[in-house]
């Protein structure tokens, strides 16, 4: 079992020591609610000050600037000043959780590869039934888990993870440092249909998918071809599990859509945009650098200025947040009115008495 002292704490997530003994060891992690003694957990929200006075924790990562007392936090804690307590606490799950990411090189005898796929044996990882097709090329470092399917003239950079049973479909293009989960599907075809004399005729999706470097994409997302070109997600967006993106849509670099979002076709974002859950994208609409839309906005139009927008059709936050409290006012409006109703009635009755 991993143990730390405080003070070998501090030097692991470069803080200081704000109070507590240096010598004291630690044995393990969890949140400030479900923490036992000899556990460090941390303060990455103001919100949950109230689980840090109740903590049982032996130890605790705060912001630098965090001033401790007797009615904040139990004396008996140790805390550590960071300048980002939830980034810091990263290396102190790295510390008592360490990853095993090495993963053996070579090919998997029961891997199909096409014999005009280029990669280096050597230098990458190809799990058991993976199959590879033809032309495509997978670079230095790259591991391929159990069952993915790469298509026909498909292009992986290095050092890019495939997790079990994701789908990259033919010529798309991936590169370096890109994470794909289970079940996710890189270039299936776009949706698009015409209806001719009463039945719908499906339209030849020839584009491709591109995704840069450093992108991340969550289980069971989809991410559909272009009509023609490509759809593009930007260098270190991160996608969660369950998000559909249409074709031709274009994200920025360093975006964030959280799950069930869903962007229409021929949407571009701007860098730095945000998608809380389930936020609906409709088509051909452009949005601006660091616009964010809360969970479940609907986009109806397009969102040029940067800020928090919300509600359906999304507003200004401020707005929006007015917008969907008025629904609540409905019952209490309809009584009023009833009220007024009855003394008109009554004024009404008493004047032609």
């Amino acid at each position: 079992m991993a143990t730390i002292t405080v003070i070998e704490l501090a030097h692991l997530v470069g803080g200081e020591i704000i109070r507590g003994e240096a010598a004291m060891p630690l044995v393990g992690l969890n949140a400030l609610g479900d923490a036992v003694k000899g556990d460090v957990s941390f303060l990455g929200n103001p919100r949950y000050a109230k689980a840090l006075r109740e903590t049982q924790a032996s130890a605790a990562l705060v912001p630098t600037d965090f001033v401790a007392s007797s009615e904040n936090v139990p004396a008996e804690i140790a805390l550590i000043g960071v300048a980002n307590p939830t980034l810091a606490f990263s290396r102190v799950i790295e510390f008592f959780c360490p990853v095993k990411r090495e993963r053996e090189l070579g090919i998997h005898p029961t891997a199909v590869i096409a014999d005009s796929a280029k990669l280096v044996p050597e230098l990458v990882s190809i799990g058991a039934h993976v199959i590879i097709g033809e032309g495509t090329e997978i670079g230095e470092g790259t591991v391929v888990l159990p069952g993915a399917y790469i298509g026909s003239d498909v292009k992986i950079g290095r050092d890019c993870v495939l997790h079990a049973n994701c789908t990259i479909k033919e010529r798309c293009l991936i590169g370096d440092r890109v994470v794909i989960h289970s079940g996710a599907v890189i270039g299936t075809d776009g949706f698009g249909y015409e209806l001719i004399n009463g039945r719908h005729q499906k339209i030849d999706q020839v584009g491709i998918v591109e995704i840069e470097n450093d992108v991340e994409i969550g289980s069971c997302a989809t991410i559909d071809r272009a009509r023609f070109g490509s759809t593009l997600i930007g260098e270190g967006t991160k996608i969660d599990n369950l998000v559909q993106i249409g074709h031709n849509v274009r994200t920025g670099k360093h975006c964030i859509l959280v799950s069930q979002t869903g962007i229409s076709g021929s949407t571009k974002l701007g860098d730095y945009v945000v998608m809380g859950g389930q936020v609906g994208v409709a088509g051909h609409l452009k949005i601006g650098d660091r616009v964010s839309f809360m969970a479940k906005s609907g986009v109806t139009k397009d969102h040029q200025e940067p800020g928090v927008y919300t509600g359906f059709p999304a507003r200004p936050i401020m707005e929006g947040r007015r917008m969907l409290a008025s629904p609540a006012k409905v019952p209490e409006l309809i009584e009023r009115v009833r009220q007024l109703e009855k003394k008109i009635e009554a004024l009404q009755q008493k004047a032609s008495e």
